[in-house]
C-alpha cells in the first residue's frame, strides 16, 4: 500500500457532510428525516443569475480565464464592497476562487508552518482548525462566549498572541453560532493589534449580508489593517449559490501575488460561466437577497423561542447567519450522543457542537435554512424525544431506571 505523508493524519473533515450522508442513507431506507444539518440556503439561485450563466455558455465562454478572475468580475467585487462598506479597493487585490474555503486554505498555508501559531474561533468553522494542523502550525483556540451572544472578548484574544503568532482568524457573523461581534469590540481588538504588527488577519465575512439588527461592521473599514488584512467573502450564502463554487479573497497588494501563485498551482482559474453569473449577482437586483434574509429572520423568530422552551435547553438569539446554537447541557446528554440519537430515534439531523471544536461541547447546531413547517416539526420531534429519553426529563418525572 502506498505510504501517505504524516501530515495527512492531521487533516480533519467537515462533519456536516458526514451527517448529511447518514441522513440521506436513512431517507433511502424509507425513514422520514427533517434535515437541519447542512449550511446552505433552501432557496434557488435567482433566475437573472442563472440566465447570466446560461448566456455565458451560449456566448462561448468555455475556456480558461486569467487566474485571479475576469476583470469585470473583480471590478464588480470592488464596487460592491464600496457600496456596502464605503471602502476603496483595487481589482488587483481580488482573487476569485472556487468557494470560500480556498481563501482560508491559501491564507493558512501561506502563514502556517512548524513553530508558528494561528489563533482561530472556537466553536468555529471546523476547516480552520483542520487546515491549521495540516499546515504544521499550532492551533490556538479563541473562545466564543454564550454569555455575550457568542462574541469574543478583545482582551482575551489579544492575550493569546505571542511572538510565534502568524495569523488571527475572525468570523462575524459566525458559523456555527450566528454570533455577531459588536463594533466596539472590534474597535478594541484593532487598537490592540497595533502592538502586534507581525500578525496577519483573516476576516471571514461570508455571512456579512445576513444580519438581523443593525449593520455589519467589516474589518475592511479599518485602514490600520490594510497591509495585513485578508477578506474572505463570496456568493454562496447571499445569493444561494453554494453549488456554483464561487468565492473571493481581497488581499493586501504585497500578498496578492503570492495568493495568485497558489491559485495557479491549485486550480488554474474558476469556471468561466460561473464568473459571469457572479457579475450578474453583484450588479443585478438586490430584492431576491433581501427576501431571503427576511425569510430567515421570520424563521429565527419562530425557532429560537421554541428551542428555548424545550426541557434542558436554552438558546440565545443569533445576530446573523442562519444557525441556532442551543445549549443542551441541561438534558444530561453530551453533544455527540444527542446528535446521534436525534437522528436515529427522532428523525432530526443536527450537528454536535463538538463538530466545531472542543468548546462546542454542550451545544447543537441547527440550520434554520428550512421551511417554517419543517422547523416546527423538527422542534416537535426534539421535544418529544427529550421528554421521554433524556436523564434530565426522567429525573424530573421521578423515574430512576
Amino acid at each position: 500500500m502506498p505510504v501517505l505523508s504524516e501530515r495527512m493524519s492531521k487533516l480533519g473533515t467537515e462533519a456536516a457532510f458526514q451527517v448529511l450522508a447518514r441522513a440521506s442513507e436513512l431517507q433511502r431506507a424509507g425513514h422520514d428525516i427533517v434535515n437541519l444539518c447542512i449550511g446552505q440556503p433552501d432557496f434557488q439561485t435567482p433566475e437573472h443569475i442563472v440566465e447570466a450563466g446560461r448566456k455565458a455558455l451560449a456566448d462561448g465562454h468555455h475556456g480558461y480565464t486569467v487566474a485571479n478572475g475576469i476583470l469585470p468580475l473583480r471590478e464588480a467585487v470592488v464596487a460592491d464592497l464600496h457600496r456596502r462598506h464605503g471602502v476603496s479597493l483595487s481589482p488587483a487585490q481580488v482573487l476569485v476562487v472556487p468557494g470560500g474555503k480556498v481563501t482560508m486554505f491559501f491564507a493558512i498555508m501561506m502563514f502556517g508552518e512548524e513553530g508558528t501559531e494561528i489563533v482561530y474561533p472556537n466553536p468555529g468553522f471546523p476547516i480552520y482548525e483542520s487546515v491549521i494542523r495540516f499546515s504544521g502550525a499550532t492551533p490556538v483556540p479563541m473562545r466564543l462566549h454564550e454569555s455575550n451572544g457568542f462574541s469574543f472578548d478583545a482582551d482575551e484574544v489579544l492575550a493569546l498572541i505571542t511572538p510565534r503568532t502568524r495569523l488571527l482568524i475572525l468570523n462575524s457573523p459566525a458559523n456555527p453560532t450566528g454570533g455577531v461581534v459588536p463594533k466596539a469590540e472590534l474597535d478594541r481588538l484593532v487598537a490592540g493589534l497595533e502592538r502586534h504588527p507581525h500578525v496577519a488577519v483573516l476576516s471571514d465575512e461570508i455571512y456579512g449580508e445576513m444580519i438581523y439588527e443593525g449593520t455589519h461592521t467589516s474589518l475592511t473599514t479599518y485602514p490600520q489593517l490594510a497591509d495585513r488584512l485578508i477578506l474572505l467573502d463570496g456568493w454562496s450564502k447571499t445569493y444561494a449559490m453554494t453549488g456554483w463554487r464561487l468565492g473571493y479573497g481581497v488581499w493586501p497588494q504585497d500578498l496578492a501575488v503570492h495568493a495568485e501563485r497558489l491559485a495557479i498551482n491549485c486550480h488554474s482559474c474558476v469556471n468561466a460561466a460561473a464568473q459571469y453569473a457572479g457579475i450578474a449577482a453583484l450588479t443585478g437586483p438586490r430584492e431576491p437577497a433581501r427576501q431571503m434574509v427576511a425569510a430567515f429572520a421570520e424563521r429565527r423568530s419562530s425557532i429560537i423561542p421554541a428551542l428555548d422552551a424545550l426541557p434542558g435547553v436554552r438558546c440565545v438569539l443569533p445576530g446573523g447567519a442562519f444557525y441556532a446554537f442551543p445549549n443542551i447541557s441541561g438534558t444530561g446528554l453530551d453533544s455527540r450522543t444527542l446528535q446521534s440519537r436525534l437522528m436515529e430515534e427522532a428523525g432530526v439531523a443536527t450537528l454536535s457542537g463538538t463538530s466545531f471544536g472542543a468548546f462546542g461541547e454542550g451545544y447543537l447546531r441547527l440550520s434554520y435554512a428550512a421551511s417554517l413547517p419543517m422547523l416546527s416539526e423538527a422542534v416537535r420531534r426534539i421535544g418529544a424525544f427529550l421528554e421521554q429519553a433524556t436523564p434530565a426529563s426522567r429525573a424530573a418525572a421521578g423515574v430512576t431506571a
